[in-house]
């Protein structure tokens, strides 16, 4: 049973004694949602790494030179909420897993802070370009209604109306906007994924997703990362979600993933390495 008056006081805690990472991430200047402009990168490459959230305050305090922090009212860590669709037999998951060169993803996203909730369909492309289409909605989508499902037909080919909610994910997200060259760097903290009555939390890793427009220059976190000797990392949270949330569909390509996160969890190793 939850302690309320000990809940309260963890709370205040929290808000009197900034993380160290909170601290790193005050020191960057900051970037208004207004202005990211073409940083948004609708069209683009990814490059995503698995870390312990451990390692973050150092990563952060040698790059804040090279990026503002995308700041929504005076918060640097802003709250995602995300409702990934897909079908009875997971269809759009066992594509994922199979290493299938085109693949989508359709979630219904919140973005906690702005109140502010999208349709998305994400589709990576047989040349491993990331092209990301959404559409606002009024509410958090729990169901994929008439106008959200016309939008996905024009543009998804897979079966619309088989569509349903399989997995709730939520996290914390520190958004970096480089000052250079048209680059995104997003953070990843206090994942977790539920539905229903089961729940599982990675509260002790950070992703880091490197996003990049086709052809620009050497991202400078990226260079940084290489000298932490971390490296490039397959991670999905859908997949990793539903890894861990369906433990009877078929994961096998994915248990590397699941075993660096063990040894995470675990403190003993820092970082994805290969």
């Amino acid at each position: 049973m939850l302690n309320t008056t000990s809940e309260n006081r963890r709370i205040e805690d929290w808000i009197a004694a900034p993380t160290a990472t909170e601290q790193a991430v005050a020191a960057f200047a900051p970037i208004a949602l207004s202005e990211l402009g073409e940083a948004e990168l609708l069209n683009r490459v990814e490059t995503k790494y698995v870390v312990s959230a451990e390692m973050l305050p150092t990563l952060l305090t040698e790059i804040r030179h090279d990026y503002r922090v995308l700041s929504i009212e005076g918060q640097r860590l802003n709250r995602y909420k995300t409702l990934y669709f897909d079908s009875a037999d997971f269809t759009l998951y066992h594509r994922h897993h199979a290493g299938a060169a085109n693949r989508y993803k359709v979630r219904s996203r919140q973005y906690v802070e702005t109140d502010t909730t999208f349709l998305e369909l994400k589709h990576k492309t047989n040349k491993k370009r990331t092209l990301k289409q959404r559409i606002p909605t009024g509410d958090f989508l729990r169901v994929i209604d008439r106008k959200s499902g016309d939008f996905l037909r024009a543009r998804c080919p897979h079966n619309i109306d088989t569509l349903y909610g399989r997995l709730l994910t939520y996290y914390t997200r520190i958004t970096l906007v480089s000052r250079h060259t048209a680059e995104r760097v997003t953070i990843d903290l206090d994942l977790s994924f539920a539905w229903e009555s089961r729940h599982e939390a990675l509260s002790d890793i950070a992703i880091i997703e490197v996003k990049r427009a086709p052809h620009s220059a050497e991202s400078a976190f990226a260079r940084q990362l290489r000298t932490q000797h971390v490296r490039p990392a397959r991670f999905s949270k859908y997949c990793i979600g539903v890894s861990l949330i369906y433990p009877q569909v078929k994961h096998n390509n994915f248990k590397p993933q699941l075993r660096l996160l063990n040894k995470l969890s675990q403190g003993t190793n820092h970082a994805y390495q290969h």
